[in-house]
Formats: structure tokens, sequence, C-alpha cells
């Protein structure tokens, strides 16, 4: 596998030719409109770290208890079974437990960081260290549509989040299931989906995990869009592998993650954990059964194939005490992120978290406040990979157009913000002060002229303007601002170029694909 780095921010073109102008330099200076896009985030601010040397040690003494003496669930999966035995774990029935260190060592195959090539190398992302790649919302079986309506989705309204993805600046990955085409039969919907990333975006991609199968058609399509012996050097898809918490891995994501680790693809292992119901209430008991899920779920990648990249993820929300509802934006899960994002750092292997989450049911202020508080702690806690970074409503059951140009405006405040501070001759404006002196202005300075059109971020959502103004333009509402933009953006939509015989070849492996089996709705 290529470890090689990614383009660097500064050296990365726009990748967006034929759109100049007005368009692109709105997109250089604020990251909200279609045009040229910004590559993915270098941070050059610290992270935020909530826990101490002492504290990370107890959690992580506390996790080597669980694994060595709780163990964790390896369900319907003879294989992994047998692969952990010869690795040297205690394996009783479906219970692995671990000697202390094992975990750790075969993870030291792992890469620190690595890269997931697109098929527009001008769109290649780093994983790992001081990158942060933002994605869209997954897994969503609803839409709130254009016109106000919560129905189920459709492939159309697929294709069309993959649009919206592809034109928006800030977000750098077009995703996985960014929705679910409940049209298109279950058994056959991975291929759609699959399909519309690969020819209806240029951007890095996720696979399928809903089974080992499926898992196994994502490899093949990437081995037509990109060959045989590039997929087997070097990560073109990551995927979600999600632990069944608390403890357990079942044979579904262990089937597609031997498929993908085999392959040398990369596989984000996240506990999907509701605090107060697949973990404890704490944060520190939170955090410690996600440490000892990841390090087995992580470790066993490297059992399918050493080096095979592998990503940290931990998704946690806390919950209504009152209702078992889940909730968002609250201080608990951001805690969870910040001291996971440190045990990460520490395994040496990159970190997934955050987005823009809530649990409202339509882009109001709850969901701005919601979102805004866990997308500020995912980029503070040093993610790597950010999924749900735009989209998101109702406690992740509906995508919302209206709510994903919303947080893409986030996104690209977010991507200025982890610029740091300029500390170049132009950052340090001494010139300007010079020439304006005390009691003057800075409006008509030399300085201010040659950076007022890249100064500061501009919003494409808020109103800044005058009551009267806005009146006079109709009163609209975020949201209403929103929905125009989206319209707008798949209006202008144009699909990106692709070698037609590849195309050819993916349109006919899916067509066969489908025409293989009958269609299955469950």
């Amino acid at each position: 596998m290529s470890n090689e780095p990614a383009a660097t921010p500064e050296s990365q073109p726009s990748g967006q030719s034929g759109r100049r102008g007005r368009s692109a330099r709105r997109a250089a200076r604020g990251g909200g409109g279609p045009g040229a896009q910004l590559p993915y985030i270098t941070r050059k601010i610290a992270t935020y770290d909530v826990l101490d040397e002492e504290g990370l040690a107890i959690i992580e003494g506390n996790a080597d208890t669980i694994l060595q003496e709780i163990g964790i669930e390896f369900r319907d999966d003879a294989e992994a079974l047998d692969m952990w035995r010869k690795a040297g774990a205690d394996v009783k029935e479906s219970r692995v437990r671990f000697p202390k260190g094992l975990c750790r060592s075969l993870l030291q195959t792992a890469p620190e960081t690595f890269v997931q090539h697109a098929r527009n190398p001008e769109r290649n992302v780093q994983i790992g260290g001081k990158a942060t790649v933002f994605a869209p919302v997954y897994g969503p079986p609803f839409v709130r549509d254009l016109d106000g309506n919560r129905r189920y989705a459709t492939l159309d309204d697929f294709r069309n989040f993959v649009r919206l993805a592809y034109m928006a600046p800030a977000i750098h990955h077009s995703g996985g299931t960014v929705c679910e085409p409940v049209d298109v039969p279950v058994n056959k919907r991975h291929l759609d989906m699959v399909l519309t990333h690969m020819t209806l975006s240029d951007k890095p991609f996720m696979g399928s995990v809903t089974h080992p199968m499926r898992a196994a058609d994502t490899v093949e399509m990437c081995k037509i869009l990109f060959g045989a012996e590039v997929v087997d050097r070097n990560c073109v898809v990551i995927n979600l592998i999600n632990a069944n918490s608390p403890m357990v891995f079942d044979e579904t994501m262990l089937g597609a993650a031997k498929v993908y680790a085999r392959a040398n693809q990369a596989t984000i292992v996240t506990p999907f954990i509701l605090s107060g119901a697949m973990s404890p209430v704490s944060v520190a008991g939170t955090l410690t059964q996600v440490l000892a899920e990841v390090l087995a779920g992580a470790a066993f990648t490297q059992l399918c194939r050493p080096g095979a990249p592998v990503v940290f993820g931990t998704f946690a929300s806390s919950m209504s005490m009152q209702s078992g509802a889940p909730t968002f934006g609250t201080p608990e899960p951001s805690l969870v992120s910040y001291g996971a994002a440190q045990l990460a750092r520490r395994l040496k292997i990159p970190f997934r978290t955050g987005g823009g989450l809530c649990a409202s049911k339509v882009p109001d202020a709850q969901a701005a406040y919601e979102s805004a508080n866990t997308l500020n702690s995912t980029l503070l806690a040093g993610t790597n990979f950010v999924l749900h970074g735009a989209g998101w409503l109702e406690g992740g059951l509906s995508a919302s157009y209206e709510k994903f140009i919303l947080d893409v405006d986030q996104l690209g405040m977010l991507q200025k913000f982890a610029a740091g501070v300029d500390l170049s001759e132009n950052g340090q404006a001494m010139s300007a002060i010079r020439e304006v002196g005390p009691g003057a202005h800075y409006l008509g300075s030399e300085h201010t002229k040659a950076n007022f059109e890249t100064a500061f971020y501009r919003s494409t959502i808020a109103d800044n303007n005058s009551y009267e103004q806005w009146l006079a333009e109709g009163e609209k509402t975020a949201a209403q601002r929103a929905n125009e933009i989206a319209k707008t953006w798949l209006g202008l939509y144009e699909k990106p170029s692709i070698d037609p015989a590849v195309e050819e070849q993916l349109v006919d492996f899916v067509a066969r694909k489908k025409a293989s089996m009958p269609d299955a709705f469950a």
C-alpha cells in the first residue's frame, strides 16, 4: 500500500476546470458556493485534550481488564474465532479473551496515516496526522425534501446528495450511504450507490458493509475503476465497521471487515454508543468500553492482513433518562470525543468521530445549536475523518437538503478556523498599521484593498443586511435561503468526466449482478 502523503493543501489545484471567476472567488473566500474545491484540512491549531497522563493510563488499564477478563464476542464467525485462537487468544464458544498487550502488538502494523485515492488524483485525501476530512451524512432511511416533506429516501435523492457533496467546496469526501434508497431492492441497492459515487463524483467514497458479498462487489467495482494492481497497493475505498455494543462484533460486520482488510482497504472500527443503553452513563466508563471494542476490532483487521489501514472510530451520544431517546450537542459526548481522540493518537492510528449531529426534526435553532456544538468539538478533538458532516437530522433518521447546505456553510467556517493565525508578513499587517497611524481608519488602506475579498469568511446563508433590506427581500429564514441554494446547485451540477470505457464496464458489472439474483426487500 502506498503511504506517500497526498498533495499538500497549498499545492492542490482547484480541480474544477471551467468554473472560475465569481463562483470560484466566492468559494475561496467562504467555502459556501459551488466552484473551486477546498483541499482536505491540514490543521494548524492545537488539539483540545481533556485527559492527563494519569487519566489516560486509568482508561487504558481498565480497557485491558475488559479484554482479559470479560472478553469480546465474535459471533457466528468460526473463521474469525479460529484466527484469534491461532493468535494466542483464549476462545470459548464465541467469547474471545485477549492476553495483555496482544491487540496493541497486532496494531503496530497498522499505518499511522494513509492516503485514500480518488479517481481524480486532485481529490486524494490523507487520513491521519494533522489532516481532517469532511464527509456527508450516512445512513438515513428518510429525507426532508425540497418541498418540505418527510418521506422515504429514493435513489434520485441519493444521487442528488452525491451531486451536492461533489459541488460543496468544504466537503472533501463523497461519503457512503448518504441516504438509504428504499425504492431499490435491499440486495441490489449497494450496486447503485457505489456506481453513483464512482460516476457522479470524482471524490473518494465509502463502500457497502451490509453483507460480505456486497463488500466483495464494492472491491470488484474498485478494480474496474482503478485497476486490480492499484487496489492491491493503495487504499481506494473506506468503510464503516460498527461494533454491536456492548462488546459484540456480529457476522455481518466481521464478514465485511475481512473482505476489505484482505483487499488492503480501510476500515473504520466504530462502537455505536448510546450512553446509558450500550455503555455506562459515565464518560470514563464509556471511553473504557470504546477503547476495548476498538482494540479488538482494529487488531482483527491486522490478523486479516498486516498493514491494512484501520481507523479508531467512535460514535457516542447521550440519552434522555426520561424517554430513552438519543440526545446530541450535550457536553458528555464531546468529552468522549476528546478523550477517544487522545487514545487514538496514543495507538498511532487515525481517528473518526463527530459530525453535524442533532435530534431536531427540521433545520431549526435546535438543529443549529446541537450541530454547532458537535462540529466544533469534532474539529478541536483533532478528528481525522468526520462522518455526518452535513445533512443529518432527527437523530440520523433523516437527511435534509436544507440542513446539508446549512452544514456545508459551517464546514467552510471550520476549515478557515483550522488554518490558525496567519503570521506571514501580510498577516502581521505592519504596513497597514504604519500607513494608517493613530486616529484614522483602515477602510482605504492598501492592505485592506489587497485583502478585502479573502479577509473574512463570508457565509452564504447568514443575512447580515439591514432589517429593511431583509423585509424587501421576502423575510427569508436561513432554511429558506438554504432551500434556494440547494436547488441552484443541483441546477448547476455538471458530471465530472470519466473514461467512457470504464463507465461502460461498471454499468455492465452492475447490470449483470442485478440480473443474477431476484429482488429482495428484506
